[in-house]
């Protein structure tokens, strides 16, 4: 055999291979399923995922309402026909299909991934994505000028989620507890119309509702900020099996650098988040954008994250009548990794 004869089969041996590879490769592509990504798309806290969904390849990440809880439990029986209202809905490039199976990342402020991680140890808290600057709104027809003057008035709240922790903080700071108060639960946003129309005193909750009752209430609103009390803290979260997978590790690492373009533009430049909110939550834009200032995105891990979660531990615990959990105990649940990655420092 010749020398060139032997090295025309070479180079055909090679393409043949180097075509293989490319098949396996395009065929386990293919086969890699998107990135299920769950949150409550009526909060404004979850703009800048949704933003980050529309910023990743076509079909790579795909978007469904839900909450932490789904990353272990499916959020429609198998087999059972998909709910009516979840069929293709689309926001721009982004689709919201139905999903059969769990999420592989979710959003919720801290005081869920706290009570998930009981049952759940699993659990990562890998970036905060949203802070939220809550505030409560009083009528001041009510004589509510300042935090201490919500004793023996009603107010409405979420009971057992970051906002009624942000009441229990602010009447805190006034010396006060739940007991001072007559707490109206409120079982799903909207909760500003009781408080327009006049059923309770004060309305503790997050935003747009907030606004919403501000706007509505005018001259007679009164803004208690509780500058200091508390911020929630709303993070993407996933599980430590999903980042022992490389594959989903990989797709979650490209969705943070996603979400970190995603929360410069809600800093900066926020109008095509306006417009997904306005498509997911029924809030219209102005309602959006007056509500956005009472929000940052850092797209980071905050220094006081684990310090935060150890003190709101004792409230989450006594809440659900449970044992604290330790400082100690708490700490792994943040896992640093995926966002030093999406940094390129790893």
């Amino acid at each position: 055999m010749t020398r060139s004869i032997r090295a025309v089969l070479r180079a055909a041996h090679t393409v043949a291979i180097a075509s293989l590879l490319l098949a396996s490769a395009t065929a386990q592509a293919a086969q890699t399923a998107p990135l299920r990504i769950h949150g409550a798309t009526t909060v404004l806290e979850m703009g800048p995922m949704l933003r980050a969904a529309e910023l990743t390849p076509a079909g790579a990440a795909l978007v469904r309402d839900g909450n932490i809880a789904n990353l272990w439990k499916d959020d429609v029986a198998p087999g059972a026909p998909p709910p009516p209202s979840a069929q293709g809905e689309r926001y721009g490039a982004l689709t919201a299909p139905v999903f059969l199976g769990r999420a592989d990342v979710a959003g919720n402020a801290e005081t869920q991934a706290l009570r998930n991680s009981v049952a759940h140890p699993d659990l990562r808290i890998i970036l905060t994505v949203t802070e939220g600057l809550y505030r409560v709104v009083a009528r001041r027809s009510s004589g509510i000028a300042a935090a201490r003057d919500l004793k023996g008035k009603r107010i409405a709240t979420m009971p057992s989620t970051s906002a009624a922790y942000f009441l229990h903080r602010v009447l805190a700071s006034a010396g006060l507890t739940e007991a001072d108060v007559t707490i109206l639960p409120l079982l799903a946003t909207p909760g500003a119309d009781a408080l327009i129309a006049g059923e309770v005193d004060a309305l503790a909750i997050w935003e747009p509702e907030v606004e919403r009752a501000h706007a509505a209430l005018g001259g007679n609103a009164v803004e208690l900020k509780g500058d200091g009390a508390y911020r929630e803290i709303y993070s993407l979260n996933t599980t430590s099996a999903a980042l022992a997978d490389p594959i989903k590790r990989g797709q979650i690492v490209a969705y943070v650098r996603a979400l970190m373009t995603a929360c410069a533009e809600g800093r900066s430049n926020p109008a095509r988040t306006h417009a997904l909110l306005a498509k997911t939550t029924g809030y219209d834009i102005r309602t959006i954008a007056a509500a956005w200032p009472h929000h940052r995105f850092p797209c980071a891990l905050p220094s006081d994250l684990l310090d935060v979660m150890a003190e709101e531990e004792q409230w989450v615990a006594a809440t659900d009548r449970r044992p604290a959990r330790s400082r100690e105990a708490l700490a792994p649940l943040i896992d640093a990794s995926v966002l030093a990655e999406a940094r390129g420092s790893k």
